[in-house]
């Protein structure tokens, strides 16, 4: 039977980032993630104390490189072993942890100008919050667009401004359509991170977050379950009180009925995340990844369905 989803070149029922790297430059990609030690507006109190609560003390860059390191030696350590397994990939620097345009625009041309003559770089990704895109910044990202494909991801997690305050976002939502607003009007490629599981969070909710961004100006979602780590405030509350976690089970059929109402040409460049073992307390079933995504693509062939069915 020949897969009904039309972005895809293997079994998926959705656009995965590894067929949208072929796609665009028939070359196997690999993401480098690095830390370009920055810090976050809600940690060192522009907008407040600790950070999302949820988050980890390395800022959501648990398997960046060591920013004891420049950048440049990051990439080189973590690309030498990398080409072990995938010797002629293409590399896409990932300024993953905490908030990296969160500072000077110098600090940010240092941060990137290293990597845009390096040929096997293919694009620069830079994770951020929507709330520290001054003009300037996209100004200048904007710029870089004629050398290399520039991605910039944003934390939004949820689109419930409730939700947001109960984990310490230090922004609304409105703040987030500015910003996706002003990139849009861009050659910037904006990807969204969604967070299923989040406290007083229910199913509906979390299919309604991801139904209201795939209506905006984007090109790729990344979705994952809620981690509770050792080192977040939220997981010192968890070992305090324990309260519900979402099932394996439960997790699979929302992340597939968020899907449906996705559309088919957003990239999903993540349907579960990773947590270094150690530091999570639960959900442990999160730490089977492939599990988890099989079962997701298995929930999507019982259904008969595929990303997109209901937009």
């Amino acid at each position: 039977m020949n897969n009904p989803f039309e972005y895809s070149n293997t079994n998926l029922r959705y656009h995965s980032l590894s067929y949208y790297f072929k796609q665009k430059y028939n070359s196997k990609v690999v993401k480098i993630a690095l830390d370009a030690n920055f810090t976050c507006p809600n940690r060192d109190g522009k907008c407040g104390y600790g950070g999302c609560t949820f988050c980890s003390s390395e800022g959501s860059g648990e398997f960046a490189g060591n920013k004891e390191n420049d950048l440049l030696l990051q990439y080189t350590n973590i690309k030498t072993k990398m080409s072990a397994k995938w010797p002629t990939a293409k590399t896409v620097p990932y300024f993953q942890a905490y908030t990296s345009t969160y500072g000077p625009l110098s600090k940010i041309v240092e941060m990137v100008e290293p990597f845009l003559k390096m040929k096997e770089v293919v694009a620069i990704d830079i994770a951020t919050r929507p709330d520290c895109l001054d003009d300037d910044v996209i100004v200048y990202l904007q710029s870089l667009t004629k050398t290399k494909d520039i991605w910039i991801e944003l934390g939004l997690q949820t689109i419930y401004d409730q939700s947001a305050k109960e984990f310490n976002r230090g922004y609304d939502y409105e703040v987030f359509l500015d910003a996706v607003l002003r990139l849009s009007k861009t050659d910037i490629n904006i990807c969204v991170h969604l967070i299923n599981g989040l406290v007083n969070e229910s199913a509906a909710m979390m299919i309604n977050s991801a139904k209201t961004i795939g209506k905006l100006p984007i090109h790729a979602v990344k979705i994952h379950m809620l981690h509770l780590l050792k080192d977040s405030k939220l997981g010192q509350d968890y070992l305090k009180s324990p309260f519900n976690i979402l099932s394996k089970d439960d997790y699979v059929s929302i992340v597939a009925s968020q899907l449906e109402v996705i559309p088919k040409n957003i990239v999903i460049q993540r349907l579960t995340g990773d947590a270094q073992k150690d530091k999570l307390i639960v959900p442990k079933w999160t730490l089977k990844k492939f599990v988890v995504l099989n079962d997701i693509q298995k929930k999507l062939v019982l259904r008969n369905s595929f990303q997109g069915k209901l937009v």
